[in-house]
């Protein structure tokens, strides 16, 4: 047990989830950032929150002693991954966010006078909306197709053509940086709606809106993990391997 607890306070907060998802929920529990704010130990991230660091590692301890049935994302391959990532947090976001702003503009409309806060929670949903579209698109065209040469450069040693950006690490830190702000609004809104808690009016649609903001939240926390914390370290450092082997032609240029 000491052994597990001395691993955990080398590693990032975003390495522990990456090795264990089950991770995420205690780091849920404690408010504790793992995407976005990843990079921090948890002391580090304890610390920001005013929680005891020691109850956190108890709480991932039990955890590493429970079998462990979850997908180990850590271990697949990063054009699996880039798939993986595309056929269900993309999917989903292109789905969902669409119905979540019909929905927010409904109850704006009905419930608006009584709950001055869904104007801004509307405001910041379009806004979303629309960044994250515009965020998955320049993904799916020009980051992930790189990340797919990457590995078929790692496996035939050489790269089909050279990538218009430079080196992978410029997208990566302009994906890092709008996931931030995705982040941040979804925190926005979570503190203008009272942690998705119910008004005594609320009528159905109020209701339905509330669950699917907090089933995005938690579909967006998973979602800027997968890419923030294992595909975007992993991809750098493929690409940082190629560059380096004697016998690689690869081009970034």
């Amino acid at each position: 047990m000491n052994e597990i607890m001395e691993t955990q306070s080398e590693q990032t907060v975003g390495q522990i989830v990456a090795e264990d998802y089950r991770a995420a929920e205690v780091f849920k529990k404690y408010g504790l950032d793992f995407c976005c704010g990843g990079n921090k130990t948890i002391e580090e991230a304890a610390a920001t929150k005013g929680v005891d660091p020691n109850l956190v590692k108890k709480a991932l301890t039990n955890l590493a002693e429970q079998p462990n049935e979850h997908h180990n994302y850590d271990e697949w391959s990063l054009d699996f991954l880039v798939d993986f990532i595309i056929n269900n947090h993309h999917k989903y976001c292109r789905s969902t966010l669409p119905e979540i702003n019909f929905y927010a503009k409904k109850v704006l409309s009905a419930h608006g006078d009584d709950h001055p806060e869904l104007e801004e929670i509307y405001y910041e949903l379009v806004k979303l909306y629309s960044e994250m579209i515009e965020h998955l698109d320049d993904e799916e065209s020009v980051l992930f197709p790189y990340i797919k040469k990457l590995v078929e450069a790692d496996e035939n040693n050489k790269i089909s053509k050279p990538s218009g950006f430079g080196m992978v690490a410029h997208p990566i830190s302009m994906m890092e940086e709008e996931h931030e702000e995705a982040g941040e609004a979804m925190a926005k809104i979570r503190k203008l709606s009272n942690n998705f808690r119910l008004p005594e009016d609320a009528c159905a649609t109020y209701r339905v809106l509330y669950e699917n903001l907090e089933a995005f939240e938690k579909d967006l926390h998973k979602h800027v993990h997968l890419e923030n914390n294992i595909l975007f370290p992993k991809a750098l450092e493929l690409e940082r391997q190629l560059n380096d082997h004697p016998n690689s032609n690869m081009q970034t240029t």
